[in-house]
């Protein structure tokens, strides 16, 4: 589908990428993986086209279609959701716009014997088939799916997207690119805007694309089920695995230590090399050949290997003072914007040692009580107190609000270091990657990777007993977040955490509070217990929420065959042949039985509504949905036959 010939790509007078070569297959599910700054969005954009300035060539066999996922949004003011949605279908609106004005004008028109009137049955009969084979009648039911699957609820299709956040705007344009099915999609940090319900979703709904993916994401466990193969991008090279992310691990190391032994070898005779050089270069007779000696070594690749043992950092939070047994108390606690309930009436005790996940859709309150926790918020309903002796340490979610734009990055660590970690701070920023030159870079230019490196970095450096965590693993890589991980796993005080990241919080946190409809409920469990939970749950909630948006329809009726209308001429008197009555019978009876399905299956999602589902029941609902599609399918095939 996608060759890759070649390709290199200059960046501030050195290589990003030299003589890079790679296909891409109908099936791959590509993971691009490698540090920051290695290139992987670079290269997404080379594939997409939206960079065209590099060497070698991105070539595509035939009408090959790519869809990108672009991090600029242009949506059209005033559009509702549905409306913004329904732009992935552009040439399948095109076509159906083509197709009303064709039936528009064989109903308007009398020149039925003409040849133009020929045409414009062949034409019909022509769109017919491309919005056929399109699966263009089932379009509002693959819209549903996806905008129900990525955290929309019904009520919100008809509201404007200007009343949404960034956030879920960046849903929509994830929807819009997942519904017009290119052959090749390329995806940069898909998950960045979802909760962790939606990232689910997103993985099933990936694994089972007909086309090919490539994606960068910092989500291990993401990766791991969507990829088949995965791209390490190291030292301007790009290394090929056919293998998932956790295989990919294992093969990486035993190619590591390959590659140990190859720098060792490749060691040992650089020093022989410049041993010689120094020997010979003093010596006249032996001049040239000490020159020709380090022109050869001039030329030698030097084998580069990555330390990516996490352990050697060693990184733990200083430990303060031990506080009372109960660090939170609330009571009825809640909190309004304007009209806006975000939560209400939610009690909780929080005691010394508790490690906690807060969990939920996003805009239902995590981020709000970490910050009232925090003492950022001072205004709420209820009440809620601090424990005995309790030291907060707070991890604010945009790090650009609490870091000083014009300090460097030493002075803001060393701002935030006691007399007892100041000495520790050049050695912790090395540890979060600030080395050399880095140290003294403005906080303003920093990334956002960056900018969460050097929060965490402050939060070593300070006593804390008490940790609250607002998506801590934002903009890290891999081997940044197992770092903090492994800082937070040492942690001996109480952690409160919001994050999406299955993986970060496997092994972290034994309780959770989950947010969803303007309340908080407790679930005593790990990450893993609590997703089989939700799992059960979430299709409950969903057939609630199909059943709510067809709440007025008693029976969906059968979409109509437009027929054309009888005319008093030759043609006319033989539109309706004994093979179109037969045609017009199956169409009756198929009509009839998808009637009944439809029924069957709405009656099966109000029961979901009420109770949980078994795994019987769940495999009899799936079957009337297949039966349900291809009920359908035929109807439209009768149509265009009758046609």
């Amino acid at each position: 589908m996608l060759s890759v010939q070649g390709l290199g790509l200059h960046h501030s007078g050195n290589y990003l990428f030299q003589n890079v070569n790679f296909t891409i297959k109908k099936d791959d599910k590509v993971g691009l993986v490698g540090k920051n700054g290695a290139g992987k969005s670079t290269l997404l954009k080379m594939l997409s086209g939206e960079i065209n300035f590099f060497e070698g060539d991105v070539v595509t066999e035939g009408s090959v279609t790519i869809g990108f996922l672009k991090q600029d949004l242009d949506f059209v003011k005033g559009r509702t959701v549905w409306d913004e949605t329904m732009q992935a279908f552009e040439q399948i609106n095109a076509w159906k716009n083509e197709l009303e004005e064709v039936n528009h004008q064989m109903t308007t028109r009398t020149d039925y014997e003409s040849d133009s009137y020929t045409d414009l049955i062949n034409k019909m009969t022509e769109l017919n088939d491309l919005l056929m084979n399109h699966d263009a009648y089932n379009l509002e039911g693959d819209m549903e799916k996806v905008l129900f699957g990525l955290g929309f609820k019904a009520d919100d299709f008809q509201k404007i997207t200007d009343e949404f956040s960034g956030g879920w705007r960046m849903r929509i344009e994830l929807a819009k690119l997942l519904l017009q099915k290119n052959d090749i999609m390329l995806l940069d940090e898909p998950t960045n805007h979802l909760d962790m319900e939606s990232i689910i979703w997103l993985e099933n709904f990936l694994k089972d694309y007909p086309g090919a993916i490539v994606l960068v994401s910092h989500d291990k466990q993401f990766m791991t089920a969507v990829c088949n193969r995965t791209f390490d991008i190291n030292n301007k090279k790009v290394d090929d695995y056919k293998a998932n992310y956790t295989k990919y691990l294992i093969m990486r190391e035993d190619r590591r230590e390959k590659l140990i032994q190859a720098k060792k070898n490749q060691d040992a005779e650089i020093k022989q090399m410049e041993d010689n050089i120094n020997k010979f270069r003093a010596s006249a007779t032996k001049a040239s050949f000490a020159q020709s000696l380090i022109k050869k070594l001039d030329k030698i690749e030097r084998i580069e290997v990555d330390n990516e043992d996490v352990s050697k950092f060693n990184i733990r939070f200083v430990q303060s003072m031990v506080p009372g047994k109960i660090i939170f108390e609330a009571d009825h606690l809640g909190k309004a914007y304007g009209k806006k309930q975000i939560f209400d009436d939610v009690d909780f005790i929080v005691q010394r040692g508790d490690r906690i996940a807060l969990l939920g859709q996003n805009g239902q309150g995590k981020t709000t009580l970490a910050k009232i926790l925090a003492g950022d918020i001072k205004e709420y309903s209820g009440t809620w107190n601090l424990g005995h002796n309790v030291n907060i340490g707070y991890f604010a979610q945009n790090q650009e609000e609490v870091l000083t734009p014009n300090k460097t990055v030493l002075e803001e660590a060393e701002d935030a270091a006691t007399e007892e970690t100041r000495p520790r701070v050049r050695d912790l920023l090395g540890s979060f990657l600030f080395q050399g030159d880095a140290v003294s870079k403005k906080t303003k230019v920093l990334s956002g990777g960056e900018r969460n490196r050097l929060a965490l970095c402050k939060l070593l450096l300070r006593p804390f007993n008490t940790l609250i965590m607002d998506e801590p693993t934002n903009h890290l890589d891999i081997q940044s977040k197992e770092i903090i991980k492994l800082a937070l796993q040492n942690f001996e005080g109480t952690l409160i955490v919001i994050s999406h990241d299955r993986e970060f919080l496997q092994g972290l946190c034994d309780k959770i509070y989950e947010f969803r409809d303007g309340k908080m409920k407790e679930f005593l469990g790990d990450i893993n217990e609590y997703l089989e939970y939700r799992q059960k749950e979430t299709i409950r909630e969903i057939s609630a929420e199909k059943a709510k948006l067809h709440k007025e329809e008693v029976k969906v009726e059968p979409k109509k065959v437009e027929e054309k209308p009888v005319v008093s001429n030759s043609q006319a008197s033989n539109i309706f042949t004994k093979e179109q009555k037969n045609i017009q019978n199956k169409i009756k009876k198929v009509e009839e039985k998808i009637s009944e399905l439809e029924l069957k299956v709405e009656e099966m999602e109000a029961s979901f509504a009420k109770e949980n589902p078994s795994d019987e029941t769940l495999e009899k609902y799936n079957k009337a949905k297949e039966d349900l599609d291809n009920a359908l399918q035929e109807w439209e095939y009768l149509g265009t036959q009758l046609d």
